[in-house]
């Protein structure tokens, strides 16, 4: 495993991050969610493999996700041992508190987590979009407050426009509050539009970023039109505005995956993360893990490098597309 600090903090973490939106208890709206008994194997070769950051949400199976991944710090790891990054953002109740980044959401999705996660602290607390009903100040000096209080360690964000992402960055600096240090954004062959201004603007200030989806929840793992797996199955083929998520053009993408891991004897999703991986912005892939080879995957890709041929094979295709931002706009 290799390590590197996230961002420009001081906070080491894993080269691959462990998703642990993966693991949910039954009925809670994963249908291929694993449960605490399935994902055991998971959690303990994530240990094995040296993936110390875990990465999860309140909104995750309802709040089940953190249960299941603190149990897993106690039953497979030791606390110190492991970087515990969560979010905040999605509905998690009818109330004032129960949604958004006000004050009081803030605070109360805080303690809410911690008691879940079963831990006195959060590493990497992370905001899950943009909030457009609750002013920036507001929310930048709650989360202010959170690291101050001992509760929180780090601060992060994931998926929102470059713009909005600056907003709160300045509104931070402005009145010497805590920043952020990590950007989760969706980046994969088929989803670059970070490329375009959330990148550069990761690099000027610092910032890490996380990569969500880095697999295109498969799409690039497997020959074109193979859903043969039962997340694939239930990927939905656009967005809640109804913008498609996948293009008739990334066949092209997935068909030069395809033909670059025949010829080096290697899984396409090695191929595919070792893309992701050597963009200089990209600190550590989320990597949703539900079978042992997608982690062992995942840390083999470190150890690929692409040549330029093989580069240009898996970019030529791409064609822009709108960002899949859940939320971004219409709040929740």
């Amino acid at each position: 495993m290799e390590y590197a600090n996230l961002g420009t903090s001081g906070l080491k973490v894993s080269r691959i991050a462990l998703g642990c939106m993966s693991f949910g208890r039954p009925g809670t709206g994963r249908d291929w969610a694993l449960d605490a008994d399935a994902a055991k194997p998971i959690f303990q070769q994530a240990v094995d493999l040296g993936i110390t950051l875990w990465d999860t949400a309140n909104t995750y199976s309802r709040g089940t996700s953190e249960e299941i991944t603190g149990e897993a710090v106690k039953r497979y790891t030791s606390r110190d041992q492991v970087v515990i990054a969560t979010k905040l953002f999605a509905p998690m109740g009818p109330g004032p508190g129960g949604r958004g980044l006000s004050r009081r959401a803030v605070f109360e999705q805080l303690d809410a987590s911690l008691r879940r996660l079963g831990t006195d602290w959060i590493d990497l607390y992370q905001i899950h979009r943009f909030d457009p009903h609750t002013p920036v100040e507001e929310t930048m000096e709650a989360l202010h407050n959170a690291v101050k209080s001992g509760k929180v360690r780090y601060l992060g964000a994931s998926s929102m426009w470059a713009w909005q992402f600056s907003k709160l960055q300045y509104t931070a600096q402005l009145h010497g509050w805590t920043k952020f240090i990590s950007m989760q954004d969706q980046y994969n062959l088929v989803a670059r539009e970070e490329e375009r201004e959330m990148f550069p603007l990761l690099s000027d200030q610092g910032v890490g970023s996380l990569p969500w989806s880095p697999l295109a929840a498969g799409l690039v793992t497997r020959p074109w039109g193979d859903a043969s797996t039962t997340r694939g199955a239930l990927n939905p083929t656009a967005d809640a505005s109804g913008t498609p998520l996948f293009l008739d053009s990334d066949r092209g993408t997935v068909d030069a995956v395809q033909r670059i891991a025949q010829a080096r004897g290697i899984s396409m999703a090695q191929v595919a993360m070792a893309w992701v991986l050597r963009n200089p912005v990209v600190t550590a892939p989320i990597v949703g893990a539900t079978k042992s080879h997608h982690l062992a995957d995942a840390v083999a890709a470190l150890d690929i490098d692409l040549g330029k041929d093989e580069v240009t094979a898996l970019e030529e295709s791409y064609t822009p597309r709108r960002p899949t931002y859940y939320g971004s706009e219409s709040g929740y």
